[in-house]
């Protein structure tokens, strides 16, 4: 067994509360990281956890909140202990994010009035057309607000008890500080932002609150939202009860000053080093997402793009598609099987090195190849159902390099074409994309293709692979580290990220042409697909 090696420095950062805590609560993963004076991780610990069908509502239980929370913080603890022989007394900051959106309601008392409605719940297509409509801005369905007015039309008893409704962020830190606020981000998944107040769009409120009128409720929608604050603002202290509902072995400390807390957007737009105008991020995995930050308002309403905002407040369009890596792992599958009945054995890491390097032999445009890595429906593109096709003419160049091409290029084609809405239609600039997640994982392969399907420069951080627990624990940072009028960009750049660019890749003209053919055949095809779905 190795021995774990750990500084006399190290020991006494942790020892003396000069570390910083961050906990992000995922959709299937509650992790703590802690961090040093130099912004890398000295521990960490997770949790994994699953949301639960109950009475048709994707929810987790306060039970599994709270247990998942503790045991997290806990890991972290014990790996600090193994790590450096040394216990947490206390911090020089904490930060809490969260999945975004989602409905958590509660009555004067402080009861929970219905079971938690995570943003997984598409229940409220009325509410969302309805607002949007109201509004003359997007409202997708996960939005808390849409929650709000959906369980208002459906006339649930509930929401005249309602005295504060927010997110699974601004729930725990609430409960550890005792203050109702969420960082500007988290808050724009809230409830429409404006972005010259940074804070709830005051005309917006004035709407809803006229639309309820006739219901006779006591409240007012401002009176039940958190308060918003900005990155860097103090968003309270942890008090004695929280420090003991945190860390239950009671060795922690109140009085530690806490960050806004923000949602799983904002910390990756943190951990990517994209959260200054112009600056933008691709998460790509089973699902996948983009963001850019823009700055200007779009000109009209857009489906396909959900306005949200940096953890400063600068509005930043978001793309997001439930379909990416899951028929190119099915792929890569059956790949590793026909090697197996031939006698190789060879792990997936080196299948989809294998594999990925190939496609960059493919011509530009997939050699007239088409598929759709739908297993599940895509609003984007309007499919309500999905089914994984593939399909060529008798003429396409079919091999091996454009078959892989070609989903790689159906992978974010999706994206691709909520992007051009943005990068295309709206003019949105974007002078630096980060990738980040398992399709990236192959250098210089999703990159390259992303940097097509962009046409702007993509860079991969080793950094990046931190996730989100990270990047609030760097808004905490921010907190409490801050120079006077320094901005959070700034921050980012000169002192977390300072010296680590990452990998660059330009976008190569004659894939950026390619990915255009590409995807001009996939959105003709697009039919087929729809054909797949209704008869199969």
């Amino acid at each position: 067994m190795n021995q774990i090696k750990h500084t006399t420095d190290t020991t006494d950062i942790i020892r003396s509360g000069k570390a910083v805590l961050g906990i992000e609560l995922g959709s299937t993963r509650i992790k703590a990281v802690l961090i040093g004076e130099d912004n890398a991780p000295l521990a960490s610990g997770a949790h994994d956890w699953e949301n639960r069908l109950q009475d048709g509502i994707w929810t987790y239980t306060l039970d599994d909140i709270w247990s998942g929370l503790q045991d997290s913080y806990a890991k972290m603890a014990q790996d600090v202990r193994t790590k450096y022989r040394v216990e947490i007394t206390n911090l020089a900051a904490i930060g809490f994010s969260g999945m975004m959106h989602g409905y958590m309601a509660f009555d004067k008392s402080g009861r929970l009035l219905v079971p938690f409605r995570t943003w997984r719940n598409t229940i409220t297509q009325q509410a969302a057309s309805q607002l949007t409509g109201l509004f003359q801005y997007h409202i997708p369905q996960r939005w808390s607000i849409a929650h709000l007015y959906q369980a208002v039309l459906n006339g649930e008893a509930h929401t005249a008890q309602i005295d504060y409704l927010v997110t699974l962020a601004g729930y725990i830190h609430w409960q550890l500080t005792g203050e109702r606020v969420l960082g500007v981000g988290e808050a724009s998944g809230m409830f429409p932002i404006d972005i010259k107040t940074k804070d709830y769009h005051a005309h917006m409120i004035e709407l809803f609150d006229r639309q309820i009128a006739d219901r006779g409720f006591s409240w007012k929608l401002g009176d039940i939202l958190p308060k918003v604050l900005v990155a860097g603002e103090q968003a309270g202290v942890l008090t004695a009860e929280g420090a003991g509902r945190l860390d239950i072995s009671g060795k922690l400390q109140a009085g530690i000053p806490l960050c806004p807390p923000e949602g799983d957007a904002g910390t990756g737009m943190a951990a990517t080093n994209s959260v200054a105008v112009r600056t933008g991020n691709v998460s790509a995995g089973t699902s996948v997402f983009g963001m850019v930050v823009m700055e200007k308002e779009l000109s009209k309403v857009y489906d396909e793009i959900d306005l949200v905002t940096t953890p400063e407040g600068n509005l930043a369009g978001m793309v997001h598609c439930n379909n990416c890596t899951s028929d190119l792992n099915a792929w890569a599958g059956l790949f590793q099987e026909f090697a197996e009945c031939c006698g190789i054995s060879m792990d997936m890491d080196r299948l989809f090195g294998m594999l990925y390097r190939k496609a960059l032999e493919g011509d530009p445009d997939g050699g007239g190849l088409l598929a759709y890595n739908y297993l599940s429906g895509e609003h984007v593109t309007g499919l309500e159902e999905g089914r994984p096709l593939f399909v060529r003419r008798p003429d396409s160049r079919f091999h091996l390099a454009n078959f892989m091409r070609t989903h790689l290029m159906a992978s974010l084609s999706v994206l691709k074409t909520g992007l051009n809405r943005m990068l295309k239609e709206e003019g949105v600039k974007a002078d630096r994309i980060t990738g980040h997640g398992g399709l990236f994982k192959t250098k210089g392969v999703a990159q390259g293709i992303l940097a097509a399907a962009m046409d702007a420069p993509v860079y991969v951080m080793e950094t990046a692979g931190e996730g989100g627990a990270w990047g609030i624990a760097l808004l905490a940072v921010y907190m409490a580290r801050r120079q006077e009028g320094e901005s959070l960009g700034d921050y980012l750049e000169n002192h977390v990220f300072a010296g680590q660019e990452g990998t660059r890749m330009e976008p190569d003209p004659e894939d950026v042409k390619g990915f255009d053919t590409f995807l001009e055949a996939y959105t003709r095809g697009l039919p087929v697909e729809r054909a797949a779905a209704a008869y199969m």
